[in-house]
């Protein structure tokens, strides 16, 4: 799946949103281990990720080359500042409909509107591919994301009270979204 887009931040930079490439595998590995150590809003901490440049590099190409799943980077002034996917739950006829969702930003970019951007272009991509529905899942305490989130259209549909645990405050409450992305659906006729 293909994407690029040019967009401009709320200070005036230019900001290009296209694919990741087999060259932008440490660029990408890089940015995604240190955004991880920025916040605890993410699922990994930056020491539980193993992913060599030699695997960025194949996982960035299999999505170049994927119909339904992507990998898009936000580059700066030759910078990689943020990415993000979307990605198919499962590859069955029963849910093949749903994709997974998920996006990080460098802090020093918070609040430019990188983050939207990427979330509006991972819908698009959604979109393109056919899925019906994109889901996510944010820690409840991330009141900035859910108001993002809220703001595209997703709905939550549930909460996990005890949906994560970090390292130096416990349990955490992930609150489960999701966006319908067709129009409405024909009620299915009971045999």
């Amino acid at each position: 799946m293909q994407y690029h887009k040019s967009i401009t931040l709320k200070d005036g930079r230019a900001c290009t949103l296209r694919n990741g490439t087999e060259q932008d595998g440490q660029a990408l590995l890089d940015v995604f281990i240190m955004t991880h150590a920025q916040t605890d809003f993410l699922v990994d901490y930056p020491d539980e990720i193993t992913m060599t440049v030699e695997q960025e590099i194949q996982f960035l190409k299999e999505k170049a080359e994927s119909e339904n799943e992507i990998q898009i980077l936000a580059e700066t002034e030759g910078s990689v500042v943020g990415s993000a996917g979307i990605w198919c739950i499962r590859n069955k006829e029963k849910i093949r409909h749903r994709a997974g969702f998920g996006v990080s930003v460098d802090e020093a970019y918070w609040s430019l509107g990188i983050g939207r951007a990427l979330a509006e272009a991972c819908i698009e991509c959604a979109k393109a591919a056919g899925y019906k529905q994109l889901e996510l899942e944010a820690l409840a305490d991330n009141k900035k994301a859910l108001a993002l989130y809220g703001s595209l259209g997703f709905v939550e549909y549930g909460r996990n009270p005890r949906g994560i645990i970090l390292r130096t405050s416990g349990y955490h409450e992930l609150v489960l979204m999701r966006l319908e992305l067709e129009e409405s659906s024909p009620d299915l006729q009971q045999i």
